[in-house]
């Protein structure tokens, strides 16, 4: 299989060791002007035409190779480093799961999108608690709307256990960030990447999901008109979120606002080009059937690499809280019957 040059490199010296300047201009004079233009060409004709070394000239072919050229990769290769390297984490409900053929991959980026009250906080919540107390994993939450709630987290920890050691177990490896403008929110990725991923680390358990809840709240201001310098943060902290997935293998979950399209329809805000960001997006409303209990919340899979996009399901954000309230109950029925 002949390689494929990603970029057209043109000759010049110094681009490799060997590649004198009497050399270039012997390959110039033979319309051998690229990286492609020397790999493509039959060396032995191309030595002799140009009264070079074929030796040299086959050395300076491999380091151009090796420096410029994409190396073919089987799909069955690609596929089985994707199995050996990808973890799936629960959300810690069932019917998100199920819209996210699992829960939520790590090495990707996931985006909850909705308007106020209808779950992103509540879901975000659910991750950290599924994955810091099931799992014994690290979780990284950035908060920057002043939505973390402690008592919250410890709510849900408390329909898991009963145990007081547990739960603060479990809130110990949910290490929370707080910023409040684009520039700490890329600070702190840009230092988590740096290194505060593995500091993040508590009791032998490794960071496994990211949360930005939300990543709107510090960007959406600055978007629209001639805003260029806000276009070009938002694609920065777009950079950092990628990479952090990728090179430490974690699950990013990033929570965003709405808006409304021409016809009026609801869609993910941050425009076009922030589309592009998550591999994964769910739209989450308010459930509109008139007997749905008022904690219902729909979520819509809108954008998906592996399901079918537009499947829907039913959650409740009050199903932790409903779930204390059942138990405290039952234990104050077998009290009175004691």
């Amino acid at each position: 299989m002949r390689l494929k040059v990603c970029v057209m490199v043109r000759l010049r010296e110094g681009i490799c060791p060997g590649l004198s300047a009497e050399t270039i201009k012997a390959l110039q004079a033979e319309d051998i002007r690229t990286v492609e233009d020397l790999i493509s060409s039959d060396a032995e004709e191309l030595a002799q035409k140009c009264s070079v070394s074929y030796k040299a000239l086959v050395a300076v072919r491999r380091v151009l190779l090796a420096q410029h050229a994409a190396f073919p990769v089987a799909g069955t290769d690609l596929y089985d480093e994707l199995v050996s390297s990808t973890s799936i984490l629960s959300t810690g409900n069932p019917s998100v799961d199920k819209l996210l053929d699992s829960g939520l991959y790590t090495g990707e980026i996931t985006e909850l999108a909705g308007g106020p009250a209808t779950g992103k906080t509540q879901l975000c919540f659910s991750v950290a608690v599924s994955v810091a107390h099931e799992l014994k994993q690290n979780v990284v939450y950035i908060c920057t709307n002043g939505g973390m709630s402690a008592s919250r987290l410890l709510q849900m920890l408390q329909t898991r256990t009963i145990t007081t050691e547990e739960q603060m177990d479990a809130l110990q490896r949910i290490r929370v960030f707080r910023v409040f403008d684009v520039l700490a929110l890329l600070s702190c990725l840009q230092n988590l990447r740096a290194g505060g991923l593995q500091r993040s680390t508590v009791g032998g358990g490794s960071v496994k999901a990211v949360i930005v809840d939300s990543v709107s709240a510090v960007l959406s201001h600055m978007l629209g008109g001639k805003q260029n310098e806000g276009m070009s943060l938002m694609m920065q902290v777009a950079s950092e979120l990628k990479m952090i997935a990728k090179e430490f293998n974690v699950a990013v979950l990033v929570t965003n606002h709405v808006t409304r399209d021409g016809s009026g329809q609801t869609k993910a805000g941050l425009g076009l080009s922030w589309s592009h960001v998550p591999r994964t997006r769910l739209l989450l409303q308010r459930a509109d059937r008139p007997e749905a209990p008022t904690s219902f919340r729909t979520a819509t899979l809108t954008k998906s690499s592996r399901q079918p996009c537009y499947l829907m399901e039913e959650f409740s954000v009050n199903q932790q809280c409903e779930e204390i309230l059942s138990r405290s109950s039952g234990k104050r029925k077998l009290h009175a019957e004691a």
